[in-house]
């Protein structure tokens, strides 16, 4: 059965309350689909809404599981950090401090390599891993650089702080501790670092997990559409293989 917006059941997303707050938590074993990632539409120009990008998988065949914003961007729509779509690299990976959210480090990368599949790695991990071993760098075919990590190697990220009244909705994604499930969530109504990041932790189960974007923050599925109202840069879908 499908929706009025025109997505058919698959039943990968649900709602799950953590510390009072609800959250729309979609998990996938990554083994059985495909991640991509998506900026610029056929004619170059920005999507900009999940809608749009919807529409334009539909006409392709392809009837998504799930779409979600994926990371940070500039006025024009451009990705701030490490941007690479189809294995062509659109952005360089930043490693220097700075203010807001992104620059709250240690930050990280979510990324598809071609042989290890999808990962949430810091930043710096990444970079010394790039330098190490250009052929594997060379299987990277989607990436997006965002920041701050939610959890990294199963610990907090160190600077959130309990009870902080930085309330945001938010949005991110973790790879559960086995390395076979991916968690997308985004929470309900505002939500600190600290919460979301014990959601990750300690709900999800999650070895690392990346926080994606907050205000902004947007998710379709079959039967759930949340946020969506701002025009948007870089996207993620999550398709059957």
């Amino acid at each position: 059965m499908c929706s009025f917006f025109g997505w058919c059941a698959d039943g990968a997303c649900r709602e799950v309350s953590f510390r009072n707050v609800q959250h729309t938590v979609c998990s996938f074993e990554k083994s059985k689909v495909q991640v991509q990632l998506h900026l610029n539409n056929s004619d170059g120009r920005p999507y900009r809404y999940l809608g749009n990008l919807k529409s334009a998988l539909n006409d392709n065949g392809v009837d998504p599981l799930m779409l979600m914003n994926g990371g940070m961007y500039h006025e024009d729509l451009e990705p701030v950090g490490l941007y690479v779509e189809n294995a062509t690299q659109h952005q360089k990976l930043s490693t220097r401090k700075g203010p807001g959210n992104f620059h709250l480090l240690p930050n990280g990368v979510f990324l598809v390599h071609r042989t290890d599949g999808p990962m949430v790695i810091e930043t710096e991990k990444l970079a010394a891993r790039l330098d190490q071993s250009g052929n594997w760098a060379k299987q990277i075919v989607f990436a997006t650089q965002s920041g701050p990590m939610l959890v990294i190697d199963g610990k907090l990220h160190p600077r959130f702080i309990d009870g902080s009244d930085s309330l945001k909705i938010r949005n991110g994604v973790g790879l559960s501790n086995n390395g076979k499930t991916l968690h997308f969530a985004i929470s309900h109504s505002p939500i600190n670092f600290w919460n979301f990041g014990k959601l990750f932790q300690q709900e999800l189960k999650t070895q690392n997990a990346l926080f994606l974007d907050g205000t902004v923050s947007a998710l379709r599925s079959p039967n759930i559409q949340r946020g969506g109202w701002r025009q948007l840069g870089p996207m993620i879908s999550v398709t059957r293989k």
